[in-house]
């Protein structure tokens, strides 16, 4: 019964998402990524809020068309200054991880970068179980509708995700893995503010030659192994890697 309530959600998003082809069909969605790191720290590493700045500010961007998107951070001048605190300086590194998607094989390719490490993951997309709000709110100009679930993947990472979409522009587009909704989604809070996630910026433009471009670089490694590596590393260095805040 579960498989089946599954299935026909899934049927019910490629409908909608056919229903729904957008007006904006090729462009640029910049986002600015801002986490609470002080949220983020183990209860064993309480000291460290007196050496990092208490948010970390970044911008990733969204390259799509009509049928592929890539998701990845946008690099700036500033982003390799250590972040200063308590008369101490910590450079708190930002992994340059890229997500490609092809909503019309389900194709997922993403490139994660790991203790100055790039590997390869090839993937397919997974539905999340969404519910849908009642509210709405305008970003940038776009009509945006509310979507929320509860995400358990990790039983130690229990996070709680409410985005905001736009119809405005194509479906099945979003930051990460944020990309099964019936429209792009230009908001994202994880755990009442933990990492928040909103556009800042959107250019309805044909893109530039090799600005969505396949991850192809890094060991290629099942998303099971990646994380099997990353527990491992982060249990030989302590527990929590040091001064490694996920996010």
């Amino acid at each position: 019964m579960k498989k089946l309530i599954i299935l026909i959600g899934i049927i019910t998003m490629l409908i909608a998402a056919r229903l729904c082809f957008s007006q904006n069909q090729e462009g640029v969605i910049t986002y600015q990524v801002k986490v609470n790191l002080h949220r983020t720290l183990p209860p064993d590493r309480q000291e460290m809020k007196a050496m990092i700045p208490e948010f970390r500010t970044t911008k990733q961007q969204l390259f799509f068309n009509a049928t592929e998107s890539l998701y990845k951070p946008l690099v700036e001048d500033d982003d390799d200054a250590p972040a200063e605190g308590g008369g101490v300086q910590i450079r708190i590194n930002i992994p340059n991880n890229e997500m490609y998607f092809d909503r019309n094989t389900g194709k997922v390719v993403s490139k994660q970068e790991f203790m100055g490490k790039d590997y390869l993951i090839n993937d397919s997309l997974k539905m999340s179980p969404w519910k849908f709000g009642t509210d709405a709110k305008t970003i940038l100009g776009y009509n945006c509708k509310q979507a929320f679930y509860t995400d358990q993947a990790q039983p130690d990472r229990k996070q709680e995700i409410t985005v905001w979409y736009t119809e405005q522009i194509r479906p099945f587009l979003g930051p990460e893995r944020l990309n099964t909704l019936p429209g792009a989604v230009l908001a994202v809070d994880i755990n009442n503010g933990e990492r928040t996630t909103i556009a800042i910026r959107i250019e309805d433009r044909p893109l530039k030659k090799g600005e969505l471009k396949i991850p192809a670089s890094g060991q290629k490694i099942t998303q099971e192994e990646f994380r099997k590596a990353v527990d491992e590393q982060m249990k030989k260095m302590g527990g929590h890697g040091g001064v490694i805040i996920r996010n």
